[in-house]
């Protein structure tokens, strides 16, 4: 099965329909080029040619590693798409000095933040760059307008967000020349709160495709000590045995049903599940199918 594309916005190329999330390239055994590319020729197989990374991701290594391997695959990298996220200082060895984690919108903060993503993975323009998390302290004149000299000078194609509430995005987006292009939340059968709660409403209002972080809900949709994993994993799996595929294509194909356009973003250091990624667009779920997961999910009956 080949994953389809969705257009997020006019100025962007198509992005897979799927995005393959690096942020645990650190934690593997194996953080070879070798077995990266491995990883990397296993989503692209499939039609996942489009990557998420974060300046932060494995304490400022993901984005190395990733770099370190995609460099030797020149034959992809014109069809491939890159997404990173700035703006979270952590703790850490690297920066000794830092006394406290904490959020940082500076203009200087932001440029330099992409300037190194784009040095560490080896690429001349990203195609998006997100907002990791709202700051408190944010300026929007001075965030917005670093935003805009990002795409004016090259350096990526298109800005957006990430875990913003909808006056969080309209507060930055009102001092901007260039849109907001997609909102990178958390939204799984796990945590399904933006559902009902006005993130997802927003977004379709304005025609934005929301991105989903941790669609699988950090793998505790199928653990049986977790109690929403122990309601749902019955009826995963069995839905699963009827569509021939694993339990987590059912749980994405939940996400894909919504018509928001979710575009669920997965990361696995498991190639065997790299490899079955696609899966969840085999799988159809009728409107009864998907509220008899989301009453699993929330533990009792819609009002």
């Amino acid at each position: 099965m080949t994953v389809p594309e969705i257009q997020l916005h006019s100025t962007l190329r198509p992005l897979s329909r799927l995005i393959y999330g690096a942020w645990r390239l650190a934690d593997d055994t194996d953080t070879s080029d070798r077995h990266i590319q491995a990883k990397i020729e296993a989503c692209l197989a499939q039609g996942i040619h489009t990557f998420d990374h974060a300046d932060i991701y494995g304490d400022y290594q993901c984005e190395s590693l990733f770099g370190r391997a995609f460099a030797g695959m020149t034959e992809y990298r014109s069809i491939c798409r890159h997404i990173t996220k700035c703006d979270i200082a952590l703790k850490s060895s690297q920066f000794p000095t830092r006394r406290v984690k904490h959020y940082d919108t500076s203009a200087r903060y932001i440029t330099d933040s992409v300037e190194t993503s784009l040095s560490r993975l080896g690429l001349e323009q990203l195609d998006v760059v997100l907002i990791h998390r709202p700051d408190p302290l944010m300026d929007p004149a001075e965030t917005g307008a670093a935003l805009d000299a990002l795409i004016d000078s090259g350096k990526t194609v298109a800005v957006g967000v990430s875990n913003f509430r909808p006056w969080d995005w309209a507060l930055l987006q009102q001092s901007m020349r260039h849109p907001l292009i997609t909102n990178q939340i958390e939204i799984s059968l796990l945590h399904h709160t933006p559902l009902t709660n006005g993130d997802l409403a927003s977004l379709q209002t304005q025609g934005v495709h929301p991105m989903a972080w941790s669609p699988l809900g950090g793998g505790q949709l199928f653990q049986a000590e977790h109690p929403v994993g122990r309601r749902l994993m019955p009826q995963l799996k069995a839905l699963a045995e009827t569509c021939q595929v694993e339990p987590s294509a059912v749980a994405l194909a939940w996400l894909l049903a919504h018509p928001a356009g979710i575009v669920p973003i997965v990361g696995t250091n498991a190639l065997s599940r790299i490899q079955t990624l696609s899966q969840c667009f085999e799988v159809t779920l009728d409107r009864e199918t998907w509220f008899e997961l989301y009453e699993l999910a929330l533990g009792h009956e819609v009002p």
